[in-house]
């Protein structure tokens, strides 16, 4: 399936990267291997699981760069010298990415049955966080240091 986001593009301004996240995702969504779950824990914790089975700790590499989180498998491409009469366990190489919110963080990855657990966390600084302004009454701030202002000149 092909979107085509021109129109949207010309209309908005700061969208580009949710459209090349849409475009991206349309492009790979052939690709389904390993399979995965998608799961929020809590209102700011969220948890990838992976189905790897056959691989090790050291054959798996995560990378986290700011909105992207990256899981990468890596299977020697050399056979056992074994003759299998049918191979269905897949044992191949692969590669998932992950775009992540803004403030989205690693907070642990664990592997255990051949399954990939990684736990996600949203935290948002202080500083982007709402918050409550008292009301006051009075003149506006303004208006008092321009009284300041002029008493210290008269001065």
């Amino acid at each position: 399936m092909r979107f085509d986001l021109t129109p949207y593009r010309r209309s908005t301004i700061g969208f580009d990267r949710l459209f090349d996240m849409i475009e991206a995702n349309a492009r790979g969504a052939s690709e389904n291997y390993p399979p995965f779950n998608l799961e929020r824990v809590a209102d700011d914790r969220y948890r990838i699981t992976l189905a790897v089975a056959g691989f090790s700790r050291d054959e798996i590499e995560i990378t986290a760069q700011q909105n992207l989180l990256q899981v990468a498998g890596k299977k020697d491409d050399r056979a056992e010298n074994a003759q299998f009469l049918h191979l269905g366990i897949a044992n191949r190489s692969f590669e998932r990415r992950f775009e992540l919110a803004d403030f989205v963080f690693v907070e642990d990855a664990r592997l255990n049955d051949g399954l990939l657990v990684i736990d996600l966390v949203r935290e948002v600084p202080e500083a982007m966080k709402p918050k409550s302004i008292a009301i006051k009454t009075g003149p506006q701030l303004a208006a008092v240091e321009d009284k300041a202002t002029d008493a210290a000149r008269a001065a």
